[in-house]
């Protein structure tokens, strides 16, 4: 069986999961989701868990038996405890504010970019003298508040040099020494 989709997944207290036919709905304290299943996958809630089977051990029935646990774990972690990403913005000049929903950077183009975020992900930013400024995303959904992550990060992603540019806190750059650095004497 697969590694991944035969471990049961632990339903916490608050969180309650329901299957009907080829849907799962999760609903916590911090939302409600839902995944479609297709490929037999079959789900079952025995005594507080989840347990995923497959039909037979052909290529497809695998992989989808391993993505579908984790999906449906990532739903019950995310409706019980939510998930949190920090982004900053190191750079003169760059801020970040935000008007509800609406998210308003200036990091150094001739305009300032405006991306307006979807209602599940709530938004939050810090601005403190002599430090970076924080973007706080907070959501139950994994999957979509990565995606916008990664939309935000794209407007102006770290250069290897300054390391200038939008990054995750705690991420660790990779930074080069230019040009000083390769003169050899």
């Amino acid at each position: 069986m697969s590694r991944i989709g035969k471990l049961p997944i632990a339903i916490p207290a608050g969180v309650s999961v329901s299957v009907s036919e080829n849907t799962v709905s999760v609903k916590g304290p911090k939302g409600t989701m839902t995944q479609d299943l297709t490929g037999g996958i079959v789900v079952a809630v025995e005594e507080g868990n989840v347990v995923l089977s497959r039909p037979t051990d052909e290529a497809q029935h695998r992989a989808l038996h391993g993505l579908y646990r984790s999906l449906i774990n990532n739903m019950v972690l995310g409706v019980s405890t939510g998930y949190r990403k920090e982004m900053e913005l190191v750079g003169v000049g760059y801020r970040v504010s935000n008007d509800g929903q609406v998210i308003e950077f200036s990091l150094g183009y001739s305009h300032n970019i405006f991306l307006k975020v979807p209602a599940e992900i709530k938004v939050e930013t810090k601005s403190e003298r002599n430090k970076n400024p924080l973007l706080i995303l907070e959501s139950c959904d994994k999957q979509l508040l990565g995606q916008v992550c990664s939309k935000i990060r794209s407007f102006r992603k770290p250069e290897p040099y300054k390391g200038k540019g939008v990054k995750f806190v705690g991420e660790i750059l990779r930074r080069k020494s230019g040009k000083s650095a390769g003169k050899g004497k």
